[in-house]
């Protein structure tokens, strides 16, 4: 049974980790980490984010919270109601972004099977997170030499 989902932030250029947490599952939290990651990466930033993310992302709450907080919601269209109109969609960089955000995955794969995050030993929210932040900090060590032999 599912107890904990894991959450994390790549930088879209590097495809390196910036934010990774943990949290209880209950069909809401991947928003809400989504919205504290973005507190904790920009805090009263005026800079403006991009977001990609996938079709549960698309909830009209969620992308107005994202505009209110300057970040301009990359996320994938539902195929009916979705909260992302042609203002973002008409843009380049939203299909570059929905191309990217696959690439969101691999470090997911890669804890699994190489991490040791397909079941964790530990008990507990905190220590099963930070055996997870410490596992995404593992897959970004791995990715360095690749990315520093371009």
């Amino acid at each position: 049974m599912l107890c904990f989902m894991g959450h994390s932030m790549m930088e879209n250029r590097s495809g390196l980790i910036v934010q990774a947490d943990l949290t209880r599952a209950d069909g809401h939290a991947e928003r809400r980490a989504a919205i504290d990651m973005l507190h904790r990466h920009s805090p009263g930033s005026t800079r403006r984010l991009t977001l990609a993310a996938d079709r549960g992302y698309d909830s009209a709450d969620f992308v107005a919270e994202l505009r209110q907080m300057v970040v301009t919601p990359h996320v994938a269209q539902k195929s009916r109601h979705s909260a992302i109109d042609g203002r973002t969609t008409r843009h380049p960089g939203y299909a570059k972004s929905q191309r990217r955000r696959k690439k969101i995955e691999e470090p997911f794969g890669w804890t699994k099977t190489v991490g040791g995050m397909a079941q964790p030993l530990y008990r507990g929210i905190e220590r099963v997170r930070a055996r997870f932040t410490l596992a995404m900090a593992a897959c970004n060590l791995a990715r360095l030499p690749k990315l520093l032999a371009n």
